[in-house]
């Protein structure tokens, strides 16, 4: 990289707006702004549970997702950039499918929580979904490439799978959602 950041702040937001990597100027309000701080979240999350103990294929997963999740972010920051190739979103689903396969099927609905891996793993997950429509909003008025919404809503899959296979490599039971549970 050419340019890397001596000085961190510049004043140049003060005003509400801020700069893209193209040079040009948006509201902070703008959608693509939002897109690029709700895949920013959901990579500061999934750094959260890369804190926890993991297995080493969950972690090397994790951490290339987050490098992936830098690339989407460098897309959004540089409209007209394509960082994510079609063989990421091929990797979540093989990646997704062989997690699966060892767990037993789902009959219930699920609630977040047991382990607290899982619980920061379904913090991601809500935030990936919500990164996944500010991405379909931005879309809307301005195109992104179809494989980073693909990416994104592949990524929210296999978060889903992965808190259940943390769950079971700590020894704890999903939640089961119980229509029945009133107080």
């Amino acid at each position: 990289m050419a340019n890397r950041l001596s000085k961190i702040y510049t004043r140049t937001g003060d005003s509400g707006t801020t700069g893209l990597g193209d040079g040009s100027r948006v509201a902070k309000s703008d959608l693509r702004v939002a897109a690029m701080g709700d895949v920013d979240e959901l990579n500061a999350v999934l750094g959260m549970l890369l804190v926890e103990e993991l297995d080493d294929d969950v972690r090397d997963s994790l951490l290339a997702i987050q490098h992936d999740l830098f690339d989407l972010g460098g897309e959004l920051c540089m409209p007209g950039h394509h960082f994510i190739q079609a063989g990421r979103v091929t990797f979540l689903e093989l990646t997704l499918d062989a997690w699966n396969e060892a767990l037993s099927p789902l009959k219930e609905f699920i609630l977040p929580g047991g382990s607290r891996a899982a619980a920061v793993c379904h913090l991601a997950r809500t935030v990936c979904r919500r990164a996944e429509r500010a991405l379909h909003a931005l879309h809307a008025h301005s195109p992104v490439t179809p494989i980073s919404l693909q990416y994104l809503n592949r990524l929210s899959d296999l978060l889903f799978v992965l808190c259940r296979t943390l769950n079971q490599h700590a020894g704890v039971p999903d939640v089961l959602w119980n229509n029945q549970h009133k107080l």
